[in-house]
């Protein structure tokens, strides 16, 4: 596939996906009740289907969940001129909070109901600048490890033409959830 059709075919999967988000509860918190006996996974991908709020963040930095399968998922963000540092590259925390979101998606999708994790370590190296002149990124997070306490993943910020922006990895601390 060449640049042109990646990139075509990233922007024709991101409309469909926020057609579908959009119709639904929009950006929020899904309460307790409606995640309860849910797996990570499942969660995830009724966020995507559109049946449950996504997280506001997205909304706010225009990025969206793209992908998801056990141990894998993926982000993409459109890097705007509301994202630059006074040198006029995109920020790295901008860069950072997709992959951050990719590395814990993908570990949410390891999740079996009634289990969570939150980050405990993120680590990113940032190897070329990202500009608006990159019409899309796509942080793709895929899970090393995952265990009854500690998960860890990696994950890679590329552009359509396969460009390395950015590489990361996390380690998340896993716990049973407090029962409601």
């Amino acid at each position: 596939m060449t640049h042109e059709q990646t990139l075509e075919h990233w922007l024709a999967q991101e409309q469909d996906i926020l057609a579908r988000i959009e119709a639904g509860p929009g950006p929020g918190v899904a309460t307790p009740a409606q995640v309860a006996g849910k797996t990570g996974l499942e969660v995830l991908l009724a966020m995507i289907a559109g049946e449950l709020p996504y997280a506001a963040i997205a909304k706010t930095l225009d990025f969206t969940l793209i992908e998801v399968r056990p141990g894998h998922a993926v982000f993409q963000g459109k890097p705007l001129a509301q994202h630059l540092n006074p040198l006029g590259t995109v920020h790295g925390g901008w860069m950072a909070t997709l992959l951050d979101s990719a590395l814990g998606c993908s570990v949410h999708t390891l999740m079996p109901a009634g289990r969570s994790y939150t980050t405990a370590e993120l680590s990113v190296n940032y190897v070329k600048a990202v500009t608006p002149r990159v019409s899309r990124v796509r942080a793709e997070g895929k899970v090393i490890h995952c265990g009854r306490q500690l998960a860890t993943a990696e994950a890679r910020l590329v552009g359509a033409d396969g460009t390395l922006y950015a590489h990361a990895t996390t380690t998340c601390l896993v716990f049973d959830l407090p029962k409601q």
